[in-house]
């Protein structure tokens, strides 16, 4: 179980950081109070359901965090936690436009200037920077960016970036596109099984309608450039911290093609993908 501070500077990211670890799967806690860190520990809130750690931000709202951090962490770690402690900075001039631009007052708002506040906080939060596990400095950052690098600290990897799990849905476009969808790709160019007799009361998860549409050229062409094509996409994706990707593969009523495309196109990803496959109007009638 992971056990990580969130801290830095007012308007430097920590919202951003907070959001990014709860969808990852964290416990998240916004200015918990830092007495009753070593308690909630104990009594066994570092094992919370279905949580792949905790993650709590701290700063300069909690007077007592300053200068009672030393003190609650080593009990921490006495429960068995080592706390990894994320760090967000940026330039003094960022910050003040930043607050400039939201309206938000500085929780150090007793201070002349909103530049006087920076400074006091940096000042009291130099020590919790001087031991971060990581500094992210957000000066230049885009939100997306700043995502992107809490991401790949998280997972361990400067490259790799987000895990993406992969949703391939076929559909009928006489019932509508997907409004869920990232990727749209229509298959209606290939011959229809429905003008065979045979075929028509079957679908793409049948083995002879999946034999008559694989078994076409252009039905192998596709496979082959789809996933060469999802290849390059994906992995930027990732870089990007997108998590989910559903595409969605499109035929004319969603029995025949498309479903035979989405089954064969999972066996294609399955090996080096999570893959979840959904058949959404599967269950419609050809009318």
């Amino acid at each position: 179980m992971r056990f990580i501070v969130i801290t830095g500077l007012s308007g430097s990211g920590k919202s951003t950081a907070a959001k990014v670890l709860e969808d990852e799967g964290f416990y998240v806690i916004d200015n918990f109070p830092l007495t009753l860190l070593p308690t909630f520990f104990e009594q066994g809130g570092g094992n919370v359901v279905d949580s792949v750690g905790v993650a709590i931000v701290m700063d300069v709202r909690n007077p007592h965090f300053v200068t009672g951090y030393e003190q609650i962490f080593a009990a921490v770690r006495q429960a068995g936690h080592e706390p990894e402690i994320f760090f967000f900075d940026a330039a003094d001039d960022e910050l003040i436009r930043r607050f400039s631009t939201t309206r938000r007052r500085h929780p150090l708002s007793n201070y002349s200037t909103v530049s006087a506040a920076i400074c006091q906080e940096r000042s009291l939060l130099q020590p919790l920077r001087d031991i971060a596990t990581v500094v992210f400095d957000t000066s230049l950052l885009s939100v997306h960016q700043l995502k992107a690098a809490v991401l790949r600290t998280l997972h361990g990897s400067p490259d790799a970036g987000v895990p993406m799990s992969i949703r391939l849905q076929s559909f009928g476009f006489r019932y509508g596109v997907p409004l869920e969808s990232d990727l749209v790709i229509d298959v209606r160019f290939l011959p229809n099984p429905h003008y065979d007799e045979s075929l028509r009361p079957l679908t793409g998860c049948d083995k002879p309608v999946r034999d008559f549409v694989l078994g076409q050229q252009e039905s192998q062409e596709f496979l082959q450039r789809t996933q060469s094509w999802l290849d390059f996409l994906i992995p930027r994706y990732r870089r990007e911290g997108k998590r989910y990707l559903t595409i969605s593969i499109g035929c004319t009523g969603g029995h025949h093609r498309s479903v035979a495309l989405v089954e064969a196109l999972r066996d294609c990803l399955k090996e080096s993908q999570d893959v979840t496959i959904t058949h959404r109007d599967l269950i419609k009638e050809e009318g």
